[in-house]
Order: C-alpha cells, then sequence, then structure tokens
C-alpha cells in the first residue's frame, strides 16, 4: 500500500513540475477592439527559457495578442484565459502585470517630454524589484546595457525618446528590457523601420537576455532579420486572429523562403 501512495505522488508531483513550467498559457483567447473580434481563440504556451516567434502578414492581429497580454484595456479579451505563472490575470491592469515581471516593447514609443531615460528606468526597475535602486549600481548596470548596445551614454539623461532616431528608440526598448529583467518580454516588431547594423545591435542586446534561462520571450514580428543569430525554441503562424500552424525553429526558415502565401485563408492550427 505504502508502495502505491509513494508511486502516486511521485506520478502528481512530476505532473505538477511539468505543469508549473509553463511561464505564459493563452487557452482559447478572443480579443474585441471597439466591439470588432480580432483574435479568434487563440491558443499558446510559453515556458521559462524559450523564446517563441509569433509571424504572420500585416493585420494578421499579432500585436493585438501582444497588447492583450500586457492589459492594455483598449484590448478586451471577449472570451478565454490568460494564465501568467500559473496565476489568471484577465482583469489585472497593465500595471500589475508589469510589477509581477510582463514587458513590452512597442513597435512606435512614445516621446515624454521632462523625464529623462535614466530616471523613467529607474522608477520602473524600483516597481519591478519592490526596493529603491541605489544610484551607484543602478548607474553602473546602465552603462554597461548601453555599452552593449552601441548607445552613447548621453541619452540616458535626455528626454525619454525625445528627438531620438527610429534606431535609438529600439535601443531604448530593449534597453528598458536588460535592465528590468522580466518574466516574460514581448518584442512586439522591434526589427521594423531599422538598417541592418542597428538590427544586428538590438539583437546582441537579446541574446544577452536570452542567457537568463528562466526568462521567456515571445517576439512578434512579420521578418526574419532579427531572428538570424536568435536560438528558437517555436514558431506559430498568425493569420486572420488565429494561429494556423506551429513548428521549431526551421519554419522561420521555411517562411523566409516561401513567405505566408501558403497559409493564407486556413483556419485552425497544424
Amino acid at each position: 500500500m505504502q508502495k502505491i501512495v509513494k508511486a502516486r505522488f511521485l506520478c502528481m508531483e512530476r505532473k505538477f513540475k511539468t505543469m508549473s513550467q509553463h511561464l505564459l498559457d493563452i487557452e482559447n483567447l478572443t480579443v474585441a477592439v471597439e466591439d470588432k473580434e480580432i483574435l479568434h481563440g487563440v491558443n499558446l504556451q510559453v515556458n521559462e527559457g524559450e523564446t517563441h516567434v509569433l509571424m504572420g502578414p500585416n493585420g494578421a492581429g499579432k500585436s493585438t495578442l501582444g497588447y492583450a497580454l500586457m492589459g492594455n484595456p483598449r484590448y478586451e479579451a471577449t472570451a478565454g484565459e490568460i494564465l501568467f505563472q500559473g496565476k489568471r490575470i484577465n482583469e489585472e491592469g497593465a500595471d500589475k502585470r508589469a510589477r509581477d515581471g510582463m514587458c513590452l516593447s512597442f513597435q512606435n514609443p512614445i516621446e515624454i517630454s521632462g523625464l529623462t531615460l535614466s530616471s523613467f528606468i529607474r522608477s520602473a526597475v524600483e516597481q519591478r524589484r519592490g526596493e529603491r535602486a541605489r544610484l551607484s549600481a543602478f548607474r553602473k548596470e546602465l552603462g554597461q546595457a548601453m555599452e552593449l548596445l552601441q548607445m552613447d551614454r548621453a541619452y540616458g539623461d535626455r528626454d525619454l525618446n525625445v528627438g531620438f532616431s527610429g534606431g535609438e528608440k529600439k535601443k531604448a526598448e530593449i534597453l528598458q528590457m536588460l535592465l528590468l529583467k522580466p518574466s516574460l518580454a514581448i518584442l512586439d516588431e522591434t526589427d521594423s523601420g531599422l538598417d541592418v547594423d542597428a538590427v544586428r545591435t538590438v539583437s546582441l542586446g537579446v541574446k544577452e537576455y536570452q542567457k537568463d534561462r528562466e526568462g521567456g520571450l515571445l517576439i512578434i514580428t512579420h521578418s526574419t532579420r532579427i531572428l538570424e543569430s536568435l536560438h528558437v525554441d517555436k514558431t506559430h503562424i498568425m493569420v486572420d486572429g488565429r494561429i494556423v500552424k506551429t513548428g521549431g525553429a526551421a519554419l522561420v526558415e521555411e517562411i523566409n523562403r516561401n513567405g505566408f502565401e501558403q497559409y493564407l485563408g486556413q483556419q485552425g492550427c497544424a
């Protein structure tokens, strides 16, 4: 009898460990914007330390998924579940999700006058960690990350994104990710509008984040440029608000060769 009980306990323990690996669970998620349904029953799971890529043609709903995950109130989850670190977060605000370790880099970062980049990041880091950040230690960490991204340290004392080029804005987004060390980073079209050198530099920042094998990464893109030097675990193809294909890193190469045409009109995941 004791052997049977022990065996069942071990089985349950293994099952719990497997379940606990899921950092993000999206279950049959439907999302509407201004009463127009954009996402139709999306399912996706990201484990700790994994890098997932969400690809698809323009207008497929990729950015909608990112905004819905981050809690943008304009994007209403009308059905389904979003589970982050095992907890349902459908009703939680963006600030709570950010403090709990979710981070979204914007496709078009906004400019904020009167708030420097370094002050913004330091405040966000303190909210994330729940404690004051020592100025000397923070400046050292900030400087190291800016050096990796080939950013002039003077940008830290400039107003957030004000007068920044498109490439510097994207670097500033990756800079925030490196300092915040989120549990889940969502990169929305980070390579959009960047030249080859800027894409390469941004990729270095993403690779640095990937070194933390506890952090998950969801890269939203319709291009393959930023993925060329990155490790990818799973690739998902989204068309018309549905994930129609899931595969490994090889799927990125297939899309690079053949595009999305073969997936247009599909209604379910293959």
